[in-house]
């Protein structure tokens, strides 16, 4: 029997799921309109862009996951911009004492444009002009606000009101919009029918992918670019023209691994993808049935496990193209078996484990810590996600972000310049420190399952460091305990909060853990006993995450999607 409070939704032609009820319908209009699971999906991610403007912006990033099912090829689009080039590695401990500090000096290259760009031009068969057709109607004409996008506003009402343009977006008539209230957002809305106007008459002349390209150039070789950059150094920033006219998304190798017979693909260690495939590296080692779903011993092992993969990810994870990541030895049997001897099942580790050299299997002491604090954690800086399977077998995954409260509205043009600076670090010997052209360290990082080679399961969430770990629960109810889609989606969640936050300035909470209250208090007094520093979560909070997945049945050949009530997520199928 379901304990959900809602249904899992089925489809045998199509599903798509995503972080706002009005995305998931745009994406369905698409899939309706005979556009195939990529077309569907960017415009899911541009309505987010829009709809949850206050955590994701089309100025921002949108890492991408996408299985095209004529090729039975996996494609990741890291969706991530860099640093300009003008910036160097030692700036911030220059110029801010080892601070990065909000607004335009934070800023990296927008990726997103080019993310939904490439995605459409390599693997859709759509115009940008179709597939932002709602995202234009929402941002021109505007929208509902809801609840949590209302309770958003109010909480950084003194973060908007730092820019004028921002609060112009944010606070129209000088105040918190209210639920239900319309939300117009007319430059943004001009933005975009001005791409889909660049590309519609190019390809009137030279097709759809030269139509596609225009768009592109619009963004980043012409007048956007230059009011962005032009706005950025005068307001003391270091982006500029060329970095916008230089970038380009990039086409990165997943992270693989295999569990219980699923391939679960994740991005690379130019994000935190790796830290779930990691981690169920170390869990194949114990009979997670026999612990029991939620039980003291089954939260225990997935949080000791949590702090080791968290632990290599602050100590080894950075951009590739700069660092030297070991992930093979990471990804290997013999170092999930080595980090599985460090856990103690009777008690916890009170910090965050010391770093784990894959190749000697030994310990070192972590590098570039911020000292603890004891204050309740924050609130995670914040995303959403999208997920897509069609009638053809295609399937994305993607996690479009980037906050609008730490950087400004760009005047006249209605976006943002992502600020994902914020995850990089201002000292220049840890993995994923500053430096031109350089990505920072992600959390957005969306997944793909497969079972017998075909797609099976992609699911994400928003959530910052919670997301990996909202992630493994929602994989593990469904393919460990039997879950549907959406009882796997609403079970009770736990997080832990003991290492350095990927935000600046990278909080840590050593043994923090925190729990719904859902789970029985038992379970908190026992976690207690063995050295975990428990907090209570509400039964059910936004700070869990808001997972989306769609698991598909090959059996019956029936779509099974699965939205999270924790926010305004719905799915649409047939």
């Amino acid at each position: 029997m379901s304990s959900s409070n809602r249904l899992t939704i089925m489809g045998t032609r199509h599903v798509a799921a995503a972080g706002h009820y009005l995305a998931a319908h745009a994406a369905f209009e698409i899939l309706e309109a005979g556009g195939n699971a990529i077309d569907a999906g960017v415009a899911a991610g541009i309505a987010i862009e829009v709809l949850q403007t206050d955590k994701v912006n089309f100025g921002g990033v949108a890492p991408q996951i996408i299985y095209t099912a004529k090729t039975k090829k996996v494609h990741c689009i890291d969706g991530l911009g860099v640093w300009p080039k003008a910036i160097t590695p030692d700036y911030f401990q220059k110029k801010h004492g080892g601070k990065i500090p909000p607004g335009v000096e934070r800023c990296v290259v927008p990726a997103a444009p080019d993310a939904w760009l490439t995605a459409l031009s390599n693997f859709g068969t759509m115009s940008f002009g179709e597939v932002a057709s709602a995202a234009i109607r929402f941002a021109s004409e505007g929208f509902a606000v809801y609840p949590l996008l209302s309770q958003f506003i109010e909480t950084h009402r003194k973060d908007y009101e730092r820019w004028p343009s921002s609060a112009k977006v944010f606070l129209p008539k000088g105040r918190v919009p209210q639920a239900g209230e319309i939300f117009v957002q007319a430059d943004l809305g001009r933005t975009l029918k001005f791409l889909a106007d660049e590309e519609r008459k190019a390809a009137r002349k030279k097709g759809r992918k030269a139509g596609l390209k225009a768009a592109r150039d619009a963004f980043y070789k012409g007048d956007i670019a230059r009011d962005v950059t032009r706005f950025i150094e005068r307001e003391g920033g270091l982006m500029r023209f060329e970095d916008f006219a230089d970038f380009s998304v990039k086409l990165e190798p997943t992270v693989k691994t295999r569990f219980e017979g699923i391939d679960l693909h994740a991005c690379g260690p130019w994000s935190q993808g790796p830290t779930l495939p990691m981690t169920l590296n170390i869990l194949k080692g114990y009979d997670l049935r026999a612990l029991g779903h939620n039980s003291a011993d089954y939260i225990h092992v997935l949080t000791e496990a949590t702090k080791l993969t968290f632990s290599d990810r602050h100590n080894h994870f950075g951009d590739p193209r700069f660092v030297k990541v070991p992930m093979a030895g990471l990804m290997s049997e013999k170092y999930a078996a080595w980090q599985r001897s460090r856990i103690r099942m009777d008690s916890a580790c009170p910090e965050m484990p010391r770093g784990g050299d894959p190749k000697t299997l030994t310990e070192f002491d972590n590098r570039s810590m911020t000292p603890p604090q004891g204050a309740e954690a924050p609130g995670p800086g914040d995303t959403s996600y999208l997920c897509v399977i069609d009638r053809h077998g295609n399937a994305m995954s993607c996690t479009p972000s980037d906050g609008s409260d730490q950087t400004p509205i760009i005047p006249g043009v209605g976006i943002l310049c992502s600020g994902r600076g914020t995850q990089s670090w201002a000292d220049p010997t840890h993995p994923s420190s500053v430096a031109p052209g350089k990505r920072p360290r992600l959390t957005p990082n969306p997944a793909l399952a497969f079972k017998n080679g075909k797609v099976y399961m992609p699911f994400g969430t928003p959530g910052g460091d919670v997301q990996t770990q909202a992630m493994l629960q929602v994989f593990l109810n469904v393919n460990v305990f039997g879950m549907s889609a959406q009882d796997a989606i609403e079970a009770p969640r736990f997080s832990t909060y003991s290492y350095p936050g990927s935000f600046e300035p990278h909080k840590y909470f050593p043994g923090r853990l925190y729990l719904e209250s859902r789970i029985d208090k038992s379970v908190n007094d026992t976690l207690a006993l063995r050295g975990h520093d428990v907090r209570a979560w509400p039964e059910y909070t936004w700070l869990a995450g808001a997972v989306c997945t769609i698991v598909n049945d090959h059996k019956h050949g029936v779509l099974h999607g699965g939205a999270d009530p924790r926010r305004p997520a719905y799915v649409l199928g047939w």
